[in-house]
C-alpha cells in the first residue's frame, strides 16, 4: 500500500496511546499537523513557544499513563524547545520528540533548516533515530516509545524528513504494537542482604526519590514496621504522604527542616529508593547517609556514584520494594514508632509556629498562605512549581498528602516550568485541581502560555510569588558580596496582563486577604477559567534549604578565600552603610 510517513507516524502514536501533541506547526513537519488533525484520539495543542510545548509534554508524562510527545520543525523549533528536553532528561521523564527535517530526495545544499539534528540532541536523550524510509517508520517509533520508558525513562528523538512526510510511497504491512517493559532481573540475595542489615539497625531511616513513587504502599508498610522516619526528594515530595506521621520532609542533612534533620542526625542503616543523591535533595551535597546504606535504583550509574553503597540493588522499584517488604515483615517483629513519630510531629509544629509568628509586615507570610492554601485544596490537587526561591518554600511549607502530585524542574533547574507544566497537567488530569507556584521572574520566561490555556478553556491557577527579584540568587548574593546584581526584575502588571491573555485575575497583597482570594481562586478554577494571582510574598525569612545550602558551600571553601570573601564582604558593608 502507499502512504505517507505522516499517516505512519500518526497510526503509530495513536497505537501507543498518545493523547495529545504539543508544538507550533511549520513547512518542515505542515503534513504531519494535517494528519493529527485527523485523529480521533489524538489532539495537537498549539503553544506560543516551543519551550512550552515540551515542559507540557513533561507534565503529561509525570501525571498519567500517557507519554508527553513534542511535534516540531527542526533548527529553532528544537533548538527552543531544548531547556524542556534537558528538563525530561536529567529529571528520568519519558518523551518523545519528533520534528521535521530537511528534504533528503534533493541535491541541493543549504536547505532550510539544514542542520545537523542528531548531533545536536543526542546529549539530551537516551536515543536519537532519523527515518530513511517508510517501512521504518512505524517501528521506529515503537522503538523509540520503548526505549523512552524502559530502564531510567528519558526523552527519545525522532527525525523525520519533510519528502517523506509529504510524498506517498509504498510500504509492507504496517505492524502491530506490542509492549514488553524489559525491567531489571531481581537478585534474591540482595533482597536478603538489604532485609539482614535493615532488620538489625537500630535508628534506621528512609530516603525516596521519583523512583518510588509507584510503591509508596510499600514503603509505608516498611517504615511502620521498622519506625523509621521517611524524607523525600525535591522531585519525590509526593512519593511518600506528608500527612504520615512518619514523614519528615525533603532532604535529611542541614539543608532540610529541623523535623527531617533531627530525625536522621544518628540514622545508622538507610533504605534509600528511586533517588540519584543528587545535589538538589541532599541541600549541595551537605546530606551524607550512614555507612550502611541499602539504595534501589533502575539506573546502576546511580548506585556508588556519590556514596558508598552497602548493598546496591539494580532493579525496578516494584519489583525490588515488594520483595523487601514482604521478607523483612517475615523476619523481625515490628517495632514501636511512637517517639518517632511524637518527635516529627513536636518539630513539624514548632516549624510552622515558628513561620507564623515571624513578622512579614504589610507583605503575605509564606506560611499562612501554603497552610490556608493546603486547607482549600482537594488532596489529590497537582501542585506545579518553578524554579527558585518558591521552590524551596513549597516543599517546606506544603505538604503532599496521599493522592496528590507535586511537579517541579529539579536537575536541570530549568526556569519557566510552571506555566506550561500546569497546562500539560491539567489536560492529562482534567478532573483534578491544578495550581502553580511561580517566582516573578520565572513567569516572565513563559507567562505568554497563559494564551493557551485561556484558549483551551483550562481552570489553572498560577499564583505568582511577586517581590521583583530574582529571589534565591539575591540572596546568595546579599551575604558573601553585600550587594545584588542583575536580580532586580522589570515590573510586570499582572491584572493587565491577565485581560490581554483571557485569564481572570486576583491579588493578595497582604495575610488579611489571603483567605478569601484563595477561595475566589478555586471557584473560578471549578468554572474553567485560567487566573493569574498577585501575591506580594515576603521573602525576608529564609528557607532551611538557603541556609543549609550555603553553609555546605561555605566549608568547602579553602581558608585563604575564605579570608578574602569575609573581608571583602565586610569592607563593602562598611562601604556601602
Amino acid at each position: 500500500m502507499r502512504k505517507t510517513a505522516a499517516w505512519l507516524v500518526r497510526h503509530a502514536l495513536e497505537q501507543i496511546g498518545v493523547r495529545y501533541t504539543f508544538g507550533i506547526p511549520g513547512v518542515h513537519n505542515i503534513e504531519l499537523y494535517d494528519e493529527l488533525n485527523e485523529s480521533e484520539s489524538i489532539q495537537p495543542l498549539l503553544v506560543t513557544h516551543e519551550v512550552g510545548a515540551a515542559f507540557m509534554a513533561d507534565a503529561v508524562s509525570r501525571t498519567s499513563d500517557s507519554i508527553g510527545v513534542l511535534v516540531v520543525v527542526p533548527a529553532a523549533g528544537l533548538t527552543h524547545a531544548m531547556s524542556g528536553v534537558g528538563e525530561a532528561f536529567l529529571d528520568g521523564i519519558p518523551m518523545l520528540v519528533i520534528s521535521g527535517g530537511v528534504r533528503t530526495d534533493l541535491t541541493q545544499g543549504f536547505q532550510l533548516h539544514e542542520l545537523d539534528q542528531q548531533a545536536l540532541m543526542r546529549p539530551l536523550t537516551k536515543a536519537t533515530y532519523r527515518i530513511e524510509s517508510y517501512d521504518e517508520v512505524v517501528p521506529t517509533v515503537y522503538r523509540a516509545y520503548r526505549k523512552a520508558t524502559e530502564g531510567e525513562p528519558g526523552p527519545v528523538y525522532i527525525e523525520l524528513p519533510a519528502n517523506l512526510q509529504l510524498l506517498s510511497g509504498e510500504v509492507g504491512a504496517v505492524p502491530p504494537f506490542s509492549h514488553q517493559n524489559v525491567r531489571p532481573v531481581l537478585d534474591p540475595a540482595t533482597i536478603e542482604a538489604a532485609v539482614e542489615l535493615l532488620s538489625s539497625a537500630e535508628r534506621p531511616g528512609i530516603f525516596v526519590g521519583w523512583g518510588a513513587r509507584e510503591v509508596a504502599g510499600e514503603i509505608r508498610r516498611i517504615a511502620e514496621h521498622l519506625g523509621a522516619p521517611v524524607a523525600t526528594t525535591l522531585q519525590g515530595l509526593a512519593a511518600f504522604p506528608a500527612d504520615h506521621p512518619l514523614h519528615t520532609g525533603m532532604g535529611f542533612g542541614p539543608a532540610s527542616v529541623p523535623a527531617a534533620e533531627n530525625a536522621f542526625e544518628n540514622c545508622d542503616v538507610m533504605l534509600a529508593v528511586g533517588t540519584r543523591f543528587a545535589e538538589i535533595c541532599t541541600g549541595s551535597f551537605g546530606a551524607t547517609p550512614p555507612e550502611k546504606l541499602v539504595h534501589v535504583d533502575i539506573n546502576p550509574v546511580a548506585l556508588g556514584r556519590n556514596h558508598p553503597t552497602s548493598v546496591p540493588i539494580h532493579a525496578d522499584s516494584r519489583d525490588a520494594v515488594p520483595a523487601i517488604a514482604a521478607a523483612l515483615l517475615a523476619k523481625c517483629p515490628a517495632r514501636d514508632g511512637t517517639a518517632v513519630k511524637g518527635a516529627i510531629a513536636a518539630d513539624k509544629a514548632a516549624w510552622i509556629a515558628e513561620w507564623l509568628a515571624h513578622d512579614s509586615g504589610d507583605r503575605v507570610n509564606p506560611g499562612r498562605f501554603f497552610s490556608s492554601l493546603r486547607s482549600r485544596l482537594d488532596r489529590d490537587a497537582i501542585i506545579v512549581a518553578d524554579d527558585g526561591n518558591h521552590t524551596f518554600l513549597t516543599a517546606e511549607l506544603m505538604p503532599i498528602v496521599a493522592g496528590g502530585n507535586y511537579l517541579s524542574p529539579t536537575d536541570f533547574n530549568c526556569m519557566g516550568y510552571c506555566v506550561p507544566g500546569a497546562i500539560g497537567a491539567k489536560l492529562a488530569q482534567p478532573d483534578r485541581q491544578v495550581v502553580g507556584i511561580v517566582g516573578d521572574g520565572a513567569f516572565l520566561m513563559t507567562g505568554l502560555e497563559t494564551v493557551t490555556a485561556a484558549k483551551n478553556e483550562l481552570g489553572v491557577a498560577w499564583f505568582v510569588f511577586n517581590d521583583g527579584e530574582l529571589s534565591q540568587i539575591a540572596q546568595a548574593q546579599e551575604l558573601p558580596y553585600q550587594r545584588k546584581t542583575c536580580t532586580g526584575v522589570g515590573a510586570l502588571d499582572y491584572r493587565m496582563l491577565s485581560a490581554a491573555t483571557g485569564c481572570e485575575f486576583v491579588a493578595i497583597e497582604n495575610n488579611d486577604a489571603i483567605d478569601a482570594a484563595i477561595e475566589r481562586v478555586i471557584g473560578l478554577m471549578a468554572e474553567n477559567r485560567p487566573v493569574v494571582v498577585d501575591v506580594r510574598i515576603d521573602y525576608s525569612k529564609q528557607t532551611r534549604f538557603t541556609i543549609g545550602a550555603v553553609k555546605t558551600n561555605l566549608k568547602r571553601i579553602d581558608k585563604r578565600n575564605k579570608l578574602r570573601m569575609i573581608s571583602r564582604a565586610l569592607w563593602r558593608k562598611v562601604k556601602y552603610r
